[in-house]
């Protein structure tokens, strides 16, 4: 029975062949840019798995995932910048340090404090990299003000509802954040308030999706100035919302794919319902698509 290190060697060794004289066509081809959509595609299709409780599936997409690993190791080793050796090294060096109440004499009895020395470690980490860099950060432009604030660090290539999570989350560790829950929906209110002022602006008839996909095609075509003003708007009720999960201690971001596949399969099981029919949603009224819409909840209440 080969052992946990022989089976990983095995999997870096069929990398370098892939990518050796000989190799796959594709995979040789590959670069870091062209590899990077796989990668956030496979840890989608991880969270996934866990969605579903399927944990088969799971360890085949955590495979997948940690295929990206190698993948990246590989071409950074041909090109003679580091090699799997050096990320296994930092990894095992990062969680030695970040856990000194581990393997440490620091105390942290809680969750709580261990965050707590999380941040702070990180923070210090941070500021050893700038010294070491002559005080310039790759986040903040090469200058050295932005990088001593605590939101630094923070991806804006990450998903915006979990980049807004993140950035929330710093802030509330200094201090900035709602005193209560009651806090938020006040604020939650206020933003509404100021969107539907905004939305006073729009011509008559007022705002209409778009079904044809085609900008303006449903009443009239909104100044510039209107839509960045709405688009504020927006993204300032959704910046409240995620603070309210993140005060739940929800992830925002799993929470709307739930709801996502809730709606999916509600909306498809009217769809069946219609089908059996011989009629398809756009033929029915919305009274008859609202009345299949509740039927659909209620079938699902009554399974739980």
């Amino acid at each position: 029975m080969p052992t946990t290190g022989e089976r990983f060697e095995r999997a870096v060794s069929i990398m370098a062949r892939l990518r050796g004289p000989g190799g796959c066509p594709w995979d040789r081809e590959q670069t870091f840019d062209s590899i990077k959509p796989y990668t956030l595609e496979e840890t989608y299709e991880v969270l996934e798995a866990i969605d579903n409780r399927d944990w088969d599936e799971l360890s085949s997409e955590l495979g997948d995932l940690l295929l990206q690993v190698l993948f990246y190791a590989q071409m950074a080793h041909e090109e003679n910048s580091f090699s799997i050796d050096q990320v296994l090294d930092r990894l095992s060096q990062k969680l030695v340090d970040r856990h000194p109440h581990v393997f440490g004499d620091v105390k942290a009895e809680t969750s709580s404090d261990v965050l707590r020395n999380w941040e702070a470690l990180k923070a210090e980490e941070k500021k050893k990299r700038l010294e070491a860099g002559g005080g310039k950060s790759a986040e903040d432009g090469g200058g050295n003000e932005h990088s001593q604030s605590v939101l630094a660090g923070v991806s804006s290539g990450i998903p915006a509802l979990l980049e807004a999570y993140k950035l929330s989350s710093r802030a509330a560790h200094v201090g900035f954040d709602w005193p209560n829950v009651g806090g938020l929906f006040e604020k939650l209110h206020e933003e509404t308030q100021e969107l539907q002022k905004e939305l006073e602006q729009v011509p008559a008839p007022g705002p209409r999706p778009q079904i044809s996909g085609v900008a303006g095609s449903r009443g009239k075509q909104l100044s510039e100035d209107l839509r960045a003003r709405l688009e504020d708007e927006v993204g300032d009720l959704f910046f409240v919302l995620v603070n309210i999960a993140r005060y739940l201690s929800l992830d925002p971001e799993s929470a709307l794919r739930k709801t996502n596949r809730k709606f999916k399969r509600r909306f498809q099981w009217m769809e069946e319902q219609l089908r059996a029919s011989g009629r398809s949603p756009e033929q029915s009224s919305m009274e008859e698509l609202e009345s299949l819409w509740q039927q659909a909840k209620r079938q699902e209440r009554e399974k739980q």
